[in-house]
């Protein structure tokens, strides 16, 4: 959200304050696009670990160390001022008090790399050196790298050398991948670029070196070329007029100024561009590992982002629904209708092994496509292009009722077709992620919890779009659908003895009896009928569940329960916020306040950044949030995860179509007065002011009534009531 004052939450260019230097022990990570990098403090890249530069899935760089006499430098500090670009600052170590050089590197991230060399001297005597930069490719696939079994299968790299110039490739079957590594100045040797330094006193030195790849032996144009200013860039066009269009937010607190900014900065840097459409920006699910379009990650990433800029939503919807499934593919887990889990480019990718780089197997993402396009319609963003959408929505609805109501019950299941499928198919897809208390797994088919409210909330959608255009047989037939599972999932999924609903029927039609936070989705979407909320949130606020930072993926008491786990206790961002926005809905005000002051703390406590994930330690236990070792960072559902927080402490809930905007704040006393302007509402951009009682919405549209009110879950349209 760009700052529009001086306590505003967009980029801050003169704040010395706030100068996004990398944190001790921290990776830096650089991203453009689908293309990363992974390095440590000091710029090097090594093969024996998860670093190095990747280019669609294969990391095309696997060492990248510099060293002067061979000497390696010293780290002094890291500048990433964009998040594509990062400045690292090295000494090296004197050989005598007289001499002392300072080492920069500028690094650039895009369709390949540059990185510009800037050697000092800030000692009085001249220095003679020789520059070595240790460079090697082993070509391997993200997954390999990731999960450390590069060693397994090393790809046979050819080496070619022409002066300043180094070409590694590889092949495999008809496609060869290759990387261009060269500087002016440069010796190409095998393994290396050398440079012979001479330094008089005060002087310095610098070359730019181009990392270049090519596929099928043509060479990919760089993003950064030498003699091209940054600013004139594709990236950096991209995102100043990210941020320029961006909502304005003013607050009088460092802490939320800080968390917001850095949301704005990680979503801005997550999107991906259509290079045959560059008007559709969609939005990755996370760096490093998961820069690619996923279904469900996507989708409730861009829902969350609504208020900060509707057009990663309306993106990744058409990039989804250009790839909507059309046949029956049991390899890829391709039907017709059906949203896909996640597009890849590896070699490595499980389903490549089949030709395909799509893998449409996940349970959620069909429903919740729809689910959002609801949204939309809600906030009326660019209406001519949701309805162009609502024919893919009607195949999405097709897939729930043919291929995802596997047995005709009622409730969508799902069990893999391939062995090399996923397990589990809905948010917590680990091998282990769906279990009952005493921690037995569940077996498929299963049909989970948050994926049946999801269903009700497709079809209350599908049911307001059909009253909206006078369709009375429409209306009443997915607003019957919605009323018919509503009243099937509180019978069978109730467990009347525990006190909340199972986080599943497995294959028997049995409950799976975990207490999980997977129900507080469920509020989330409204199925859980009144009568047993009070218990739903009295469990997800118990000490079992809440940390004080958030809520457990998985309940203490359960038999699987593991703090360090991935999905067995630990806490994720954007799962706790949607259970928080579920108790909103639902009237729970002090119990949603609490999570979503409990996550504005912990990205506090991160430094302004929410990772995908940290461990579920109780807040009485540790002083600060645990870091999970492997979660990705940024992320994009946890990059959205405050703005989705400020919109529930809001209580902003537009029904635009009906000209309603429901909007009463509960708003925590602790930070202080609000002001939120250029809000995107419609066709308008407005101004929403929030000080102590009193909150206004500024320059709304005339006829739009402000509901003053707290929305309630939303119910499907009727004939005659809407």
């Amino acid at each position: 959200m760009t700052e529009s004052s001086t306590v505003a939450a967009g980029p801050a260019s003169a704040d010395p304050e706030e100068e996004p230097a990398v944190a001790a022990g921290q990776p830096v990570t650089l991203v453009e696009g689908s293309t990363f990098a992974v390095s440590g403090r000091s710029g090097e890249m090594n093969a024996e670990g998860p670093e190095g530069l990747f280019f669609r899935d294969v990391r095309v760089l696997s060492t990248w160390r510099l060293r002067l006499d061979d000497r390696p430098v010293q780290v002094l500090t890291v500048l990433s001022p964009e998040p594509f670009q990062s400045t690292f600052l090295s000494r090296v170590p004197p050989r005598s008090s007289s001499t002392e050089l300072l080492v920069e590197r500028r690094r650039y991230v895009g369709e390949g790399m540059r990185e510009d060399l800037r050697v000092r001297n800030l000692g009085v005597q001249t220095v003679a050196a020789r520059l070595r930069l240790e460079v090697d490719s082993d070509f391997a696939d993200l997954f390999a790298v990731k999960e450390g079994r590069v060693g397994e299968q090393r790809a046979e790299v050819s080496t070619s050398l022409d002066g300043d110039t180094m070409v590694l490739a590889f092949r495999s079957g008809t496609h060869e991948l290759g990387v261009r590594i060269s500087a002016a100045g440069a010796q190409a040797r095998l393994g290396e670029l050398a440079f012979d330094l001479l330094l008089p006193p005060h002087s310095d030195w610098e070359t730019a070196v181009m990392v270049v790849p090519i596929v099928d032996g043509v060479e990919v144009e760089p993003t950064f070329p030498v003699g091209r200013p940054l600013e004139d860039s594709r990236p950096a066009q991209r995102l100043h007029r990210w941020r320029a269009r961006s909502p304005g937010v003013e607050t009088g607190n460092v802490e939320l100024r800080r968390t917001l900014r850095q949301s704005l900065e990680d979503l801005g840097a997550l999107r991906l561009f259509d290079p045959d459409d560059p008007d559709t920006v969609a939005i990755a699910a996370g760096a490093p590992w998961f820069m690619a379009l996923f279904g469900r990650d996507s989708l409730l990433s861009s829902y969350m982002a609504l208020p900060l800029d509707p057009s990663l939503a309306l993106g990744t919807m058409r990039t989804l629904a250009r790839m909507q499934g059309t046949k029956v593919d049991p390899l890829t887990e391709e039907h017709p209708g059906r949203i896909l889990h996640e597009t890849r480019l590896g070699a490595d990718f499980p389903l490549a092994h089949g030709g395909g780089n799509v893998y449409y197997g996940t349970v959620d993402a069909t429903p919740l496509f729809v689910v959002l396009l609801g949204e939309l319609q809600r906030w009326s963003i660019a209406s001519d292009q949701v309805e162009a959408l609502l024919p893919n929505a009607d195949r999405a609805l097709a897939w729930i009722e043919q291929y995802g109501d596997r047995d005709g019950d009622g409730f969508v299941e799902y069990e893999r077709s391939t062995e090399v499928g996923l397990a589990n198919q809905g948010w917590k897809d680990s091998w282990d992620g769906i279990n009952s208390a005493d921690g037995t797994l569940a077996e498929p088919p299963i049909a989970l919890c948050e994926v049946q409210g999801y269903v009700y909330s497709a079809y209350v959608a599908r049911s307001h779009f059909a009253y909206g255009a006078g369709d009375d047989a429409a209306t009443d037939y997915w607003a019957d659908k919605a009323d018919a599972i509503k009243a099937a999932f509180n019978e069978q999924f109730w467990l009347p003895d525990r006190g909340w609903f199972a986080v599943a029927l497995d294959g028997a039609k049995q409950p799976v009896d975990s207490l999980t936070s997977n129900i507080g989705h469920c509020l989330w979407s409204g199925i859980v009928d009144d009568d047993k909320a009070v218990q739903v949130a009295e469990h997800l606020m118990s000490p079992e569940m809440f940390t004080g930072w958030g809520v457990r993926t998985l309940a203490s008491s359960m038999g699987r329960y593991n703090p360090m786990s991935y999905h067995n206790g630990s806490v994720w961002p954007h799962d706790s916020v949607l259970v928080a926005t579920g108790l909103m809905r639902y009237g729970f005000v002090k119990e949603a306040q609490r999570i979503g002051t409990g996550l504005l703390n912990a990205a506090t406590e991160f430094g302004g950044r929410l990772p995908e994930l940290f461990c579920g330690f109780d807040r009485s236990e540790y002083r600060t949030p645990v870091p999970y070792p492997t979660s990705c960072s940024p992320q994009a559902w946890a990059a959205a995860t405050p703005i989705q927080t400020m919109r529930m402490l809001l209580r902003l809930e537009p029904r635009m179509p009906r000209d309603e905007v429901w909007f009463d704040p509960a708003w925590p006393a602790r930070y202080g007065p609000l002001r939120i302007h250029d809000l995107p509402l419609g066709a308008r951009r407005v101004a929403l002011v929030v000080d102590g009682d009193e909150a206004e919405l500024e320059g709304l549209p005339d006829g739009v009534q402000v509901m003053r009110r707290p929305r309630p879950p939303l119910r499907p349209a009727r004939p005659g009531r809407g």
